[in-house]
């Protein structure tokens, strides 16, 4: 396929040489279109993407009722301040706490939903109850208190000192959690499956023991669902997979089909404790961003995809496991919908690059995790293409190893 009308991937890397800070590590090409689960770079290569968005692109790239949506909210409204009521904000809120509970606030990322989670549980308990116990290799966004949240010490690094009132505890251990609780925790954080921490799937209970450590000790329980939101797991957020239901719950990532938007939903005891003037986000449910999540919505309920998640989640599980008794360098596999972690006993990294000269764009995580997020709407066509590159690329990998 040629494309025309932009700039090579040398050109357009040559300007960001020059212009743009490099805090991140880039690979070398310019992605310049895409569609459904697949995107061309600038000299029109096409690449099947199964990280697509680093799980933004929750429905491909360029769906076209979102793209839609947007272009017709565009032609009205781009942004209106929160000091005026705007019907897509109120109907996106409608439509996530439908789905789930209590009452939504909007804002742009994960990061920023998990500062107003943070300030809201603090803000419940007058201030009185400052301390907060989240995970060991959870990852809640990159701001300060977010960043401090995140019990990782390699995001800390330079940083100091971080924000008070932190403690942190093993995954999947609640003797771990229990310790840490008194009487000044006003929140347990947690991510219902760790995601960029592995693809760490709660054993049995564990969820459903944090929820009754929290009652115990009458301190929130906050789920961050920036990854698990919206379908992603096989229902509308994560907890419902447990049938344990959080305070508060926030979530970010593809709500809006790629557009930048972030929330918090709290329960309608805890809610009114985000009261004005404690808490803002300028551009937070803006018309572009809600237009873009309710057509998201919409269009994951009416072409019936949480049931292509769950029947696509499978078909990776088995082939994975499958795969696993072949390769002795697969470790384990973890998959619950559409987030899939392939641990090896040996580094991850060289898969990325193996894959994209394959054509296909996967990502690895935790050093050893070769991870998918593939779009809700990912056919069995080609979870199956993409399957054999990725065991064509680790079948190479364990002949090296």
């Amino acid at each position: 396929m040629q494309l025309t009308g932009h700039a090579s991937s040398q050109e357009t890397i040559a300007l960001f040489e020059k212009y743009v800070i490099p805090n991140y590590g880039r690979y070398p090409i310019s992605l310049v279109r895409g569609e459904g689960s697949y995107v061309w770079d600038a000299e029109g290569k096409r690449y099947l993407d199964l990280f697509p968005g680093w799980g933004c692109n929750i429905l491909g790239y360029s769906p076209e009722p979102v793209v839609a949506a947007i272009q017709d909210q565009v032609s009205r409204l781009i942004h209106v301040p929160n000091t005026w009521y705007t019907e897509a904000q109120g109907r996106f809120a409608e439509f996530l706490c439908t789905r789930s509970f209590g009452k939504a606030f909007f804002c742009n990322s994960g990061a920023e939903a998990n500062e107003g989670a943070l300030k809201l549980a603090r803000l419940h308990y007058d201030g009185k109850r400052p301390k907060i116990i989240t995970c060991e290799n959870g990852f809640h966004g990159r701001t300060f208190a977010a960043v401090t949240a995140t019990a990782q010490p390699k995001y800390h690094e330079g940083l100091g000192p971080l924000v008070a009132g932190f403690r942190y505890a093993p995954f999947n251990d609640l003797d771990g959690i229990a310790s840490l609780v008194d009487d000044e925790t006003c929140a347990i954080m947690v991510e219902p499956v760790q995601g960029e921490g592995g693809v760490n799937i709660p054993d049995e209970g564990y969820l459903a023991g944090l929820r009754k450590i929290a009652d115990e000790a009458n301190c929130l329980l906050i789920f961050d669902e920036v990854q698990t939101s919206m379908g992603r797991t096989g229902t509308w957020f994560g907890y419902q997979q447990w049938g344990v239901q959080p305070d508060i719950m926030t979530m970010a990532k593809g709500i809006a089909g790629g557009v930048a938007a972030g929330a918090l939903i709290a329960t309608e005891e805890v809610a009114p404790s985000l009261r004005p003037g404690m808490h803002a986000s300028t551009f937070g449910g803006n018309p572009l961003a809600m237009a873009a999540g309710l057509a998201t919505g919409q269009m994951i309920e009416e072409q019936n995809l949480l049931e292509n998640c769950q029947t696509m989640s499978n078909q990776f599980k088995q082939f994975f496991e499958q795969l696993q008794t072949e390769l002795p360098i697969i470790r384990e596999v973890r998959v619950r919908g559409m987030m899939i972690g392939v641990d090896l006993n040996i580094p991850a990294g060289p898969a990325v690059g193996k894959c994209m000269d394959r054509g296909l764009l996967i990502n690895a995580t935790h050093d050893t995790v070769v991870r998918l997020l593939p779009p809700l709407n990912v056919t069995a066509e080609q979870v199956e293409e993409g399957c054999d590159l990725i065991a064509i690329v680790l079948r190479e990998m364990a002949e090296e190893a």
